[in-house]
């Protein structure tokens, strides 16, 4: 086996070269330097989730200060999915030719900028674009950790090793929602962006003294001189990839996943408050054991992935998140959501894990565009399922449209296991 190390130029240009070096099966065997850039590329991961989450429970606060209805509020979560996926189409090329963990150090830094705008908004609409603006960055940070990640591990660790990428990701919808939650029922929803300006500020600092410590070891392998990868295009690069079968299913069950899982997702804080009347506070810790509930994923993640194959976690996976959702939408005793929240979070993981390391197969020699079209068709569906979730809790009930979401996924994601036995005859 061998892992597959791409570097970057002294002068900051990206994967101009690879070297390849011999590895074992056991994750132990990565470099120290590797594991602390995934462990960093975690925190990043961290930060980007819970500024899209950090919304979820402060909609109806938002709404009341406002004096705007719930669907308008939620803008702020909507919007910053549009512009967070669209952006994905950007920063994919551009992390092939100038370097992912480059680009990621600096997208995290300027998160700060719409997060302090966030803070001293005056008007929903100064709130929505502030949000725009840190999306605009944050986009960058989830889809090309992952991609890095593909440059960096062996395919047989990588979904074992995206699994702890994903750890990150799954602590920032559990700080997201929770401290969007606590923040805004105790010292108001203005400070919960001030942790999120702190929050990038710190992670963007640390990865750039790492990203520092990269090039430093680039210029003394630089003297190998080894030949340039030559990359076609960005078109080119999109055309090869939405061109073949197997990306297309998994392009597309991206975008249900996004639509019906994340999307429908963000008003769980607000049903269980409006509905069952919790608190702010007591609603999102509850929705933040959705992210617990991943958490208990990654830690068995490795056994799990060994045992069912990626068919069975993807069709396992889907079937408890849409038992959960049946509960949540429907149970009237608010102590059956935290189960089922938790359940819901376990098996929604399992199967976007799966999907995570489809992804970044889709296009080894363009791995960034690749899983940049992933994160595009994702969180593109997210903010078609918010918008459309939003619309429909007016007809049907907040309860229903949970219980359709968590439905429509479970068919989606049981499409996907069944594709996944048919890959190899669409490829």
């Amino acid at each position: 086996m061998e892992l597959r190390v791409h570097q970057s130029s002294a002068c900051g240009a990206s994967d101009s070269f690879e070297t390849t070096l011999p590895m074992t099966t056991s994750a132990a065997i990565l470099p120290a330097s590797t594991r602390r850039s995934i462990l960093l590329l975690s925190f990043a991961t961290f930060s980007s989730m819970a500024a899209q989450r950090i919304c979820d429970a402060m909609l109806p606060e938002l709404a009341r200060v406002f004096s705007v209805s719930l669907a308008q509020a939620a803008q702020v979560v909507s919007l910053f999915a549009v512009v967070y996926g669209v952006s994905q189409l950007f920063y994919g090329p551009l992390g092939d030719r100038l370097g992912k963990f480059r680009i990621v150090t600096f997208a995290t830094l300027a998160c700060c900028v719409g997060s302090v705008m966030a803070v001293f908004a005056s008007s929903l609409d100064m709130l929505v674009i502030a949000r725009m603006l840190v999306a605009l960055a944050a986009a960058a940070v989830i889809p090309l950790a992952m991609a890095w990640t593909g440059d960096a591990v062996a395919n047989q660790q990588l979904q074992e090793t995206l699994a702890r990428i994903g750890l990150g990701t799954t602590l920032g919808i559990v700080g997201g929602q929770l401290m969007g939650g606590v923040l805004t029922d105790t010292l108001g929803w203005r400070w919960a962006f001030g942790f999120m300006t702190l929050l990038f500020g710190v992670v963007g600092a640390l990865l750039f003294v790492d990203w520092r410590r990269q090039q430093a070891a680039v210029v003394l392998l630089a003297q190998a001189k080894p030949e340039p990868v030559v990359r076609p295009g960005f078109v080119s690069q999109a055309l090869i990839i939405i061109t073949g079968a197997w990306s297309r299913v998994v392009l597309l069950v991206a975008f249900v996943e996004g639509a019906a899982g994340f999307g429908v997702l963000a008003i769980w804080a607000s049903h269980l408050h409006a509905v069952l009347g919790l608190t702010l506070s007591a609603a999102g810790a509850i929705v933040a054991l959705f992210g617990l509930g991943g958490m208990l994923y990654m830690t068995v993640a490795r056994q799990l992935i060994r045992r069912f194959g990626e068919h069975g976690l993807a069709a396992l996976g889907v079937c408890l998140l849409g038992l959960a959702a049946v509960i949540v939408g429907f149970t009237p005793y608010w102590l059956l959501a935290i189960p089922a929240s938790l359940m819901g979070g376990f098996g929604f993981f399992m199967f976007h894990n799966t999907m995570q390391a489809n992804a970044t197969r889709m296009a080894p020699k363009a791995r960034g565009t690749a899983v940049s079209l992933f994160a595009s068709a994702l969180f593109l569906g997210q903010s078609v399922g918010v918008l459309l979730a939003a619309n429909l809790i007016a007809r049907l009930g907040s309860g229903l449209v949970i219980a359709l979401g968590g439905g429509v996924l479970t068919l989606a994601g049981l499409f996907f296991a069944r594709a996944l036995h048919q890959r190899d005859d669409l490829d």
